[in-house]
């Protein structure tokens, strides 16, 4: 590390005129001082000097090294009349310049000060908001395509500020995560959503499982499974209540990590979904390497299904994919019949959206539970029942998608399993019609398979393909 920055270092210098100052100002972050700058197309044409010296490759210890970098620039008289406000405002413009994407340089703009102040009023009003229970819930059912019935909620975060008034989440969640105080927030959306689980059982009502958003940095919190955990002992709530929805980008910054992660959350008894899929360039291997119960298509690709051949195609694979896996799959965004009767033809199990109804407030949802609201009879279809085949065996989920795709016009479903034993844990969870065993399994003799599944579910059609 010292070695890289004195090379850094060596670099910044060259880029410069004699007359310049180049300092390290802490950690990897540098400052250079520009004298007898006539235009600011100047300190740009430095810039990309900057950018051209440090794309090249740092040789330290016999390997190579790739940097890239981003730069922030105030300019004086302009911006400031002294060192400490320069220095102030070239920060807010690298700020500026890493959510542009980093890599690049960005000029300070007053516009910059002004989200700053902004961005800090906001900071502070959320700090006071958390502490005075202003934040409350809303909750958007999630319903069943086949009975049309209300089987999970997704829980909403809402602010009401008394001067504000709402503060969209879109404007308020990124400062949490920005200041940190998103895994505060994150908690209390967990003890909340317990709670009212908790009042609906009280009361009677057929209480179903609640979603709850788990951020990135909730997410790395080497102690999320156990305060998840204590929530539900807390509330006597069993795990199976609860849905953590987690999205796809926060899994590809450390898959290990968060292989291992999920594994502890998957063993309290919860169910987790992927969210927002496809929008952060997942692989089939993620869907096969982590164990989801349900995916969810996010609503850009749902906004126009009709229309899009793309999107259409798109939500097709999707489901084919996830229903190989043994993985049920929910469509957000869903606002108009057409979508519905798009997504009920090709088996989406699940759809969450304005057509069945907005996000509402917890007395409203309660509302909707006791009367027991469903699906319009007309938006259910009549269709013959799916038949359902495992296959067992070592496929890769590639091979495993061309499988589904010669057998969907056929309107058969199938599974994978990789082991006997998680042949045996699916076929506990899912109605399956026949089963094909490939003779070579890494867990147990496939006869053997075979006999238990014929004792245990009778039923199934079961086959060992040498």
């Amino acid at each position: 590390g010292d070695e890289l920055l004195k090379g850094f270092a060596d670099r910044l210098s060259n880029c410069v005129r004699s007359g310049d100052t180049v300092s390290r100002h802490g950690g990897d972050e540098f400052v250079i001082v520009l004298k007898d700058i006539l235009q600011s197309t100047h300190v740009g044409v430095i810039c990309e000097n900057i950018f051209r010296s440090i794309a090249e490759p740092f040789h330290i210890l016999g390997h190579k090294i790739h940097t890239t970098c981003s730069i922030g620039i105030a300019l004086y008289p302009q911006d400031g009349q002294d060192a400490e406000t320069l220095s102030k405002f070239a920060d807010m413009a690298l700020y500026r310049a890493k959510d542009l994407g980093r890599g690049n340089f960005q000029f300070f703009s007053s516009e910059m000060n002004q989200r700053t102040l902004e961005r800090v009023t906001l900071e502070s009003a959320l700090r006071s908001a958390i502490a005075n229970d202003q934040l409350y819930m809303h909750y958007q059912p999630l319903v069943d395509l086949h009975s049309g019935k209300v089987i999970s909620l997704e829980a909403l975060l809402r602010w009401k500020h008394p001067e504000l008034g709402m503060v969209s989440p879109d404007r308020f969640i990124s400062v949490a995560e920005e200041s940190g105080l998103i895994g505060s927030i994150g908690e209390w959306v967990l003890q909340r959503a317990c709670q009212d689980i908790r009042r609906w059982l009280d009361h009677g009502l057929n209480a179903v499982r609640v979603a709850v958003n788990v951020s990135p940095k909730q997410f790395r919190d080497a102690r999320l499974g156990d305060k998840i955990e204590a929530v539900l002992q807390s509330y006597d709530i069993a795990p199976r209540m609860l849905t953590l929805e987690i999205t796809e980008t926060v899994l590809m910054q450390d898959t290990a990590s968060s292989e291992a992660t999920l594994r502890q959350l998957k063993s309290l008894g919860v169910s987790l979904a992927l969210d927002d899929f496809g929008t952060g360039y997942s692989s089939l291997s993620y869907l096969k390497r982590f164990p989801f119960d349900r995916v969810k298509i996010d609503r850009a690709f749902v906004r126009d299904i009709i229309n899009d051949t793309d999107d259409a195609a798109l939500c097709k694979t999707i489901i084919t994919m996830a229903h190989s896996l043994g993985i049920m799959v929910i469509a957000e965004g869903v606002e108009s019949e057409e979508q519905c009767a798009f997504l009920r033809t090709n088996m989406c199990d699940e759809i969450q959206g304005y057509l069945f109804s907005r996000p509402l407030p917890t007395w409203e949802i309660e509302e909707l539970l006791r009367e027991q609201r469903c699906l319009p009879h007309h938006l259910l279809g009549t269709k013959k029942q799916q038949r359902c085949m495992m296959i067992v065996d070592q496929l890769e989920p590639s091979d495993m998608l061309a499988v589904a795709h010669l057998l969907v016009n056929d309107d058969v479903r199938i599974l994978s399993a990789h082991t006997g034993a998680q042949a045996l844990d699916l076929l506990s969870q899912h109605r399956v019609d026949m089963v094909a065993i490939r003779s070579a399994l890494p867990d147990m003799d496939s006869l053997a398979l075979q006999r238990s599944v014929q004792s245990r579910h009778p039923e199934v059609a079961v086959y060992v393909i040498n």
